[in-house]
């Protein structure tokens, strides 16, 4: 299937096995019809610049009560273990943080929480790496085009060894596992 995206493409082994690991996650979501099963790795390097990635949380779709979005569990996680730290500290490593989420970031909740984009956004994470762009099951989505407009850079993964990658996404997400 061939890609047909404006989003930059990343083929970095790094990165796609961030998004392996982030697909994995996204199995453990229990589907609903109305709602996709997605996966968040969030990682960070700013500790030590030799070590590429630290994991920082994780994340599936409704892993906390009230109908949560994986990069909200992810977030929300890393705030609950970072909490003894200082607020310094804590946007240190979000800034250089990584989130890899095996579908792009939502732009619009229908049950009124805080869309993902906004919880990036107010974080300041720098790079976001989605597995696919959110297709329009149940609305439009800008996740991308509102994290590009403020700067955050947005890779789409693909896994040249495998170029289902992003098939393999959208069909857990749809609870096709």
């Amino acid at each position: 299937m061939a890609i047909e995206s404006t989003t930059p493409i990343t083929s970095d082994p790094v990165h796609v096995q961030f998004m392996r690991q982030a697909l994995q996650i996204a199995k453990e979501s229990v589907y609903i019809p109305r709602a996709f099963c997605v996966g968040c790795v969030l990682t960070s390097s700013s500790l030590h610049p030799t070590c590429p990635s630290l994991l920082l949380a994780t994340g599936y779709s409704r892993e906390l009560p009230g109908n949560t979005h994986a990069e909200q569990c992810a977030l929300d996680k890393f705030l609950v273990i970072s909490d003894k730290y200082s607020d310094e500290w804590k946007r240190e490593l979000l800034e250089d943080a990584n989130c890899y989420t095996t579908m792009e970031p939502c732009s619009t909740r229908m049950s009124g929480n805080v869309p993902c984009v906004e919880r990036i956004l107010q974080t300041g994470i720098g790079n976001v790496f989605i597995g696919v762009e959110e297709p329009k099951d149940f609305v439009e989505c800008e996740g991308t085009k509102l994290l590009k407009e403020r700067g955050v850079n947005v890779y789409l993964v693909v896994d040249p060894n495998d170029p289902t990658l992003g098939e393999q996404c959208l069909k857990v997400a749809r609870g096709q596992q």
